[in-house]
């Protein structure tokens, strides 16, 4: 009986997490297309004024014309949860505080993604009366309806209030305000609030940015240049609101030109407000649990 009863409830359990993922069928605001009705494409065809609409999950895309598909041989009637859409001509992607623009936009019912051609741009506006706007360029963009993470690919440009960072690719979770960038060439850019003072650049193998909140976390042989100082490692964290990096490495080294002094150490404490560079006794906890994704 205990054994029935087991299975009976994981049964249950799993038709509960089956039943809270989110759809990825997508559907149509209007009813209004020219098609075989059995074997399709269906294409809807809109204007500026009065776009094609559709929502899937959380996202909404808006475009000129859309052409909703089933696989080869199978009829649309029987082809839900399988079928792909494409948009095109003056796309635009939202998503709660997001929105993305780009020429054409494919979406697929299986995966559940949808693939924004470029060049794309995406905004995503933060609440708060001291949020600031985070702005991504790249070649192209995806976005995953069963989650609220986006990546963006090729020659990606990220701006978020005086920090602007370059990658080959970006995943951004807009429900955290996590952004990590990675590829073979990773940089980000803090412009200076008072004017004279040294812009700051973050280089590494990847880096995870906080946007809300303004933390950086790099790693993989990470470089943190600042006027005169030239300090590297193999783990950077960076609080913009304190002006402080702590940089870790075997050992962290840090070379002021100016000077000629060089500092070396486990750890590293570089305060970019004052030019100062000091060897930490011991280690600092970097708060890395923060910066995990999904």
């Amino acid at each position: 009986m205990k054994r029935h009863l087991s299975w009976v409830l994981g049964l249950v359990g799993l038709a509960l997490a089956a039943s809270s993922r989110p759809s990825t069928v997508i559907s149509f605001a209007s009813q209004s297309f020219t098609g075989n009705l059995r074997s399709g494409p269906y294409v809807f065809v809109g204007s500026l004024q009065k776009p094609v609409e559709a929502q899937v999950s959380t996202l909404h895309i808006a475009a000129l014309k859309a052409a909703l598909s089933a696989p080869a041989g199978v009829p649309m009637p029987e082809a839900q949860g399988r079928r792909h859409a494409l948009f095109t001509g003056h796309v635009v992607v939202t998503r709660s505080h997001l929105t993305a623009l780009g020429p054409s936009l494919i979406y697929s019912e299986r995966t559940g993604l949808g693939i924004l051609a470029g060049p794309a741009t995406m905004v995503y506006r933060p609440v708060g009366p001291k949020a600031t706007p985070v702005h991504v360029e790249a070649n192209q963009m995806s976005f995953d309806v069963t989650t609220s993470i986006s990546v963006s690919s090729g020659n990606v440009r990220l701006q978020n209030g005086l920090e602007s960072a370059s990658s080959s690719r970006l995943l951004f979770d807009q429900h955290r305000q996590l952004a990590i960038l990675s590829g073979k060439a990773v940089q980000l850019k803090r412009l200076p609030r008072v004017p004279g003072h040294a812009t700051l650049t973050l280089r590494g193998t990847e880096e995870r940015v906080l946007t809300g909140k303004k933390l950086v976390l790099v790693q993989g042989h990470v470089q943190l240049v600042d006027g005169q100082t030239t300090t590297t490692g193999t783990v950077l964290y960076y609080d913009d609101h304190t002006h402080t990096a702590i940089v870790e490495g075997s050992p962290a080294v840090s070379y002021n030109a100016a000077s000629q002094t060089t500092i070396r150490g486990g750890t590293l404490e570089v305060r970019t407000d004052l030019n100062r560079v000091q060897q930490l006794a011991g280690t600092f906890p970097i708060p890395t649990k923060q910066f995990l994704g999904q």
